[in-house]
């Protein structure tokens, strides 16, 4: 009996054995199933990813084709079909999440101006441009708003120079904005008699000798052609040279800062240890003495708080870390920026405000040497004062 006992549990002991091993077997097996198809998930993930990057990267170019528009449309679609994982996967060259992500505010506020039926005098509002919604309503808007309502009897219309630009709104928002060859074509198809191209551009730089270049090759298919100055006006040959124009921007920019930074006068954030920095773009173009030159204009009005700086760090002297050490050396512990730029858009945003370390904001913080960093993102092109130097440059190009 005892024998047959033993034998039994013995039998039991070795089938409960085998149960445990293919249990073992399975349990393994399982596992390495579900490893392989989360791998191929996210194989899948990326790949859907890198599609969409690769359409984004085709479209962030400065040449327009015939094949533009179909790519915009493509790019968006492939977008749309990602899941809210695939899309922070997305990156290319150009290419990250914030192409079409980012919410910049509502496209719809903004008009693009391309109509037709134009009539025979056009002034046409020319600008670099912004993918930046709120901005491009608000700065840019405001100037071509400006001009009208100063204008009357012409027809304002507007171009980018940016085709980079122009293809980043179109493939997001829907938007068409004519660069320069589609708005002049335009006129000339409406039988525009008069053209007036009036730029937004800060200065006589790279982008405003595009410009000329661009209405040059359409300047027989007008009567009359025009190019009203930019907002500095004339450059002139060093940092000493100034002129009304700059000191009427100068002082327009300021009082904006000062009122923004809820300061009775200049003086008073003087005397608070506050300075106001003003943040362009800088450019390797011989038109890089104008940021010299507005130092000196704020200089000369006795603005000794006031500083210019550059993100491009032309000139040498409008550098980031060039201008912290100005401040420094003045003693100030209180810093405001804000950009010297037409329009609040990427610059502002994020090289000037962003959280990033190589921020303007984030290496005045990282320097230690302030007790507080504020930033202002506004563009010149909403202040009142800026649009009537614009009103007047259109002005004077009328009634030249």
């Amino acid at each position: 009996m005892k024998k047959k006992l033993v034998a039994a549990l013995l039998t039991a002991a070795m089938a409960m054995s085998l149960l445990a091993g293919c249990g073992s077997s399975d349990s393994k097996s399982s596992d390495a199933d579900s490893k392989e198809t989360a791998e191929s998930t996210e194989d899948s993930d990326q790949e859907a990813a890198d599609k969409v990057a690769d359409l984004i990267d085709a479209i962030y170019v400065q040449e327009r084709t015939e094949d533009t528009d179909k790519q915009c449309e493509e790019a968006k679609a492939a977008w749309d079909k990602l899941t809210d994982a695939q899309k922070e996967l997305v990156s290319g060259e150009n290419a990250d999440p914030d192409y079409f992500g980012r919410d910049t505010g509502d496209a719809s506020k903004d008009d693009p101006l391309n109509e037709d039926e134009i009539g025979e005098n056009e002034l046409l509002v020319v600008s670099f441009g912004t993918s930046f919604n709120d901005s491009r309503a608000t700065d840019i808007g405001g100037i071509e708003k400006a001009l009208q309502e100063a204008n009357p009897d012409w027809s304002v219309r507007r171009a980018f120079t940016a085709q980079i630009i122009i293809n980043h709104v179109q493939a997001r928002d829907g938007e068409k904005i004519d660069n320069m060859d589609q708005a002049l074509e335009r006129a000339v198809n409406n039988g525009v008699k008069n053209l007036v191209v009036q730029p937004t551009h800060l200065m006589h730089g790279a982008e405003y000798d595009e410009l000329s270049e661009a209405v040059e090759n359409y300047k027989d298919k007008f009567e009359s052609v025009k190019i009203a100055e930019p907002l500095l006006g004339e450059v002139g040959s060093d940092a000493t040279v100034i002129n009304a124009d700059k000191e009427a921007v100068a002082k327009a920019i300021t009082d904006e800062a000062v009122k923004a930074a809820e300061y009775d006068s200049l003086e008073a954030a003087e005397a608070d240890g506050t300075a106001f920095v003003f943040m362009g773009h800088g450019t390797s173009h011989v038109a890089n003495v104008s940021y010299n030159q507005m130092q000196t204009q704020m200089e000369q009005l006795g603005y000794k708080n006031v500083f210019i700086g550059t993100v491009e760090g032309e000139p040498e002297d409008t550098a980031c870390e060039a201008v912290i050490d100005k401040i420094k050396e003045a003693g100030y512990k209180k810093v405001i920026l804000r950009p010297l730029m037409v329009v609040a858009g990427d610059h502002a945003n994020n090289d000037m405000a962003g959280d990033d370390d190589d921020s303007w904001k984030s290496q005045f913080e990282a320097s230690g040497a302030f007790d507080s960093i504020e930033t202002q993102i506004e563009g010149l092109g909403r202040i009142p004062a800026v649009q009537q130097i614009y009103v007047e440059h259109t002005k004077a190009a009328i009634e030249q």
